[in-house]
């Protein structure tokens, strides 16, 4: 079930999906509100869960990570074994690093990170296409990053802004 927010709310998590090193008073500043009561609804967001966690996000190509692929992936069987199986399987690479169920003609999408294009190959032979379970993989390579964000959409910017 969704979590109702009002315009403090809102205003506070847009502020935090922008920059989670934000203090409480620097908060409680632009949104207009004391410091305890922002703390609250804070403190009240992050019990409910809808704040899951504050990282630091990393640029991967200054890691020397500059290959992305998006991996289509069917099983050889789609029973629940082989569903939680392969689920629990891809949750040991670290280059995945989403994975969904698809609705359509593929089971999972892959998003994978790696060094290179060998690096890519070398996983998905020995690793991806190795599995006893995937009957069929297909690679999409990224060529550019159009758009890359990690904040939602909390509906109408400006009409939101307090």
């Amino acid at each position: 079930m969704p979590i109702e927010l009002d315009k403090y709310d809102r205003a506070i998590v847009r502020l935090l999906q922008e920059d989670a090193t934000l203090s409480t008073a620097a908060i409680a500043e632009r949104v207009n509100l004391s410091q305890s009561p922002c703390w609250r609804r804070i403190n009240r967001l992050q019990r409910s869960g809808l704040i899951k966690s504050c990282v630091a996000l990393l640029d991967r190509n200054s890691l020397g990570l500059d290959v992305v692929v998006f991996a289509t992936v069917n099983l050889t069987s789609t029973g629940r074994q082989n569903l939680l199986a392969f689920e629990q399987e891809i949750t040991g690479h670290e280059e995945i690093i989403e994975c969904y169920t698809m609705a359509g003609i593929w089971d999972y999408m892959l998003k994978i990170v790696t060094r290179d294009i060998r690096h890519y190959e070398h996983f998905m032979r020995n690793t991806l296409a190795a599995s006893p379970l995937v009957r069929e993989l297909h690679s999409h390579m990224a060529v550019t990053e159009i758009k890359n964000i990690t904040e939602l959409p909390l509906g109408d910017k400006l009409a939101d802004r307090i």
